[in-house]
Protein backbone atom coordinates (compact mmCIF):
# COMPACT_ATOMS: atom_id res chain seq x y z
CA UNK A 1 0.00 0.00 0.00
CA UNK A 2 1.11 3.16 -1.44
CA UNK A 3 1.84 6.15 1.97
CA UNK A 4 2.96 9.28 3.14
CA UNK A 5 3.31 9.70 6.45
CA UNK A 6 4.12 13.41 7.82
CA UNK A 7 5.16 14.33 11.18
CA UNK A 8 6.95 17.24 12.93
CA UNK A 9 4.38 19.41 13.43
CA UNK A 10 3.22 21.52 16.67
CA UNK A 11 3.40 24.66 18.36
CA UNK A 12 5.37 27.30 18.16
CA UNK A 13 5.58 31.13 18.95
CA UNK A 14 6.42 33.52 15.91
CA UNK A 15 9.64 34.03 14.54
CA UNK A 16 10.43 30.36 15.89
CA UNK A 17 10.99 26.75 13.85
CA UNK A 18 10.12 23.90 12.72
CA UNK A 19 11.18 20.94 10.75
CA UNK A 20 8.57 18.69 8.96
CA UNK A 21 9.15 15.39 7.71
CA UNK A 22 7.46 13.23 4.89
CA UNK A 23 8.18 9.52 4.60
CA UNK A 24 6.70 6.96 2.44
CA UNK A 25 5.89 3.36 2.47
CA UNK A 26 5.33 0.89 -0.21
CA UNK A 27 7.11 2.67 -2.62
CA UNK A 28 10.66 4.46 -3.67
CA UNK A 29 10.24 8.07 -3.54
CA UNK A 30 13.55 7.97 -6.01
CA UNK A 31 11.37 9.16 -8.93
CA UNK A 32 8.58 11.12 -7.24
CA UNK A 33 8.37 14.67 -7.93
CA UNK A 34 7.37 15.95 -3.77
CA UNK A 35 4.74 18.69 -2.66
CA UNK A 36 4.02 20.63 0.14
CA UNK A 37 0.58 22.16 0.80
CA UNK A 38 -1.05 23.39 3.76
CA UNK A 39 -4.76 24.44 4.32
CA UNK A 40 -5.87 26.84 6.90
CA UNK A 41 -9.60 26.90 8.32
CA UNK A 42 -11.81 28.03 5.68
CA UNK A 43 -9.04 28.59 3.20
CA UNK A 44 -8.85 26.72 -0.21
CA UNK A 45 -5.21 24.22 -0.26
CA UNK A 46 -2.42 25.76 -1.67
CA UNK A 47 0.83 25.02 -2.86
CA UNK A 48 4.23 25.81 -0.74
CA UNK A 49 6.72 24.04 -2.03
CA UNK A 50 8.04 21.39 -4.18
CA UNK A 51 11.42 19.61 -5.03
CA UNK A 52 12.11 17.54 -8.40
CA UNK A 53 12.96 13.70 -8.65
CA UNK A 54 16.21 14.76 -10.11
CA UNK A 55 18.78 17.49 -10.08
CA UNK A 56 17.19 18.97 -6.74
CA UNK A 57 14.97 21.70 -8.89
CA UNK A 58 12.81 23.11 -6.07
CA UNK A 59 10.15 25.94 -6.15
CA UNK A 60 8.46 27.78 -3.27
CA UNK A 61 5.62 30.20 -3.14
CA UNK A 62 6.38 33.55 -2.74
CA UNK A 63 4.44 34.15 1.12
CA UNK A 64 7.44 31.40 2.41
CA UNK A 65 10.81 32.12 0.05
CA UNK A 66 13.55 32.72 2.06
CA UNK A 67 12.19 31.00 4.86
CA UNK A 68 11.03 27.76 4.00
CA UNK A 69 13.66 24.97 2.43
CA UNK A 70 12.79 21.46 1.02
CA UNK A 71 14.91 18.93 0.88
CA UNK A 72 14.98 15.08 0.42
CA UNK A 73 16.87 12.28 1.62
CA UNK A 74 15.95 9.31 -0.84
CA UNK A 75 17.89 6.83 1.40
CA UNK A 76 15.63 7.03 3.87
CA UNK A 77 12.77 7.52 1.62
CA UNK A 78 12.10 11.09 3.27
CA UNK A 79 11.32 14.87 2.05
CA UNK A 80 12.08 17.34 4.96
CA UNK A 81 10.69 20.81 5.39
CA UNK A 82 12.44 23.22 7.01
CA UNK A 83 9.87 25.96 8.22
CA UNK A 84 12.05 29.67 9.86
CA UNK A 85 10.58 32.58 10.95
CA UNK A 86 7.23 31.12 11.32
CA UNK A 87 4.63 33.74 11.52
CA UNK A 88 0.83 33.10 12.71
CA UNK A 89 -0.52 33.54 9.11
CA UNK A 90 1.60 30.10 8.44
CA UNK A 91 -0.86 28.34 10.82
CA UNK A 92 -2.37 25.40 8.88
CA UNK A 93 -2.30 21.64 8.37
CA UNK A 94 0.75 20.57 6.45
CA UNK A 95 0.38 18.01 3.84
CA UNK A 96 2.83 16.57 2.02
CA UNK A 97 2.06 14.61 -1.65
CA UNK A 98 3.80 12.71 -4.52
CA UNK A 99 3.17 12.59 -8.40
CA UNK A 100 6.01 10.09 -10.27
CA UNK A 101 8.29 12.28 -12.38
CA UNK A 102 10.93 9.82 -13.19
CA UNK A 103 14.68 11.46 -14.28
CA UNK A 104 12.98 15.42 -14.40
CA UNK A 105 14.23 18.51 -13.32
CA UNK A 106 11.38 20.39 -12.30
CA UNK A 107 8.05 20.39 -10.50
CA UNK A 108 4.97 21.89 -9.90
CA UNK A 109 3.20 23.10 -6.60
CA UNK A 110 -0.22 22.54 -8.34
CA UNK A 111 -2.30 20.44 -6.28
CA UNK A 112 -4.03 19.28 -9.57
CA UNK A 113 -0.76 17.13 -10.51
CA UNK A 114 -0.41 15.38 -7.34
CA UNK A 115 -2.60 11.91 -6.74
CA UNK A 116 -0.55 10.72 -3.21
CA UNK A 117 -1.44 12.46 -0.31
CA UNK A 118 -0.67 12.28 3.12
CA UNK A 119 -2.61 12.86 6.33
CA UNK A 120 -0.90 16.33 7.24
CA UNK A 121 0.08 17.52 10.31
CA UNK A 122 -1.35 20.30 12.14
CA UNK A 123 1.35 23.46 12.53
CA UNK A 124 0.19 26.19 14.58
CA UNK A 125 2.05 29.88 15.57
CA UNK A 126 0.60 31.44 17.88
CA UNK A 127 2.47 33.43 21.66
Amino acid sequence: QLQLVESGGGLVQPGGSLRLSCTASGFSLDFYAIGWFRQAPGKEREGVSCISSSDGYTDYADSVKGRFTISRDNAKNTVYLQLNSLKPEDTAVYYCAAYPAPFLAMCTTSPNEYYNWGQGTQVTVSS
